[in-house]
């Protein structure tokens, strides 16, 4: 039996949330560019890709396990040697 009670989501299939950029798209200068975090083979990446023809315009190391943050991950700089 377990401790914890988690409501049923709502909606059928989970949703990222994307966060529009200004600009427009160097590949077919359509004006519809998100930022939105995607797992692929080196990790989690932040990224900024047009909507219309998927063009990465930008993509930065993200947190290594997602949207979890541990605590030792907040202790980078802090070592020596960093």
């Amino acid at each position: 039996m377990s401790n914890h009670v988690f409501m049923r989501p709502e909606e059928l299939f989970p949703v990222q949330e994307k966060e529009p950029v200004p600009g427009s798209c160097p590949k077919c200068e359509a004006k519809s560019l998100f930022r939105y975090p995607v797992l692929s083979e080196g990790g989690w990446f932040l990224v900024v890709k047009c909507q219309k023809c998927l063009y990465c315009t930008e993509r930065n190391h993200w947190n290594r396990l997602g949207h979890i943050v541990l605590a030792t991950d907040t202790l980078r700089g802090m070592r020596k040697g960093d």
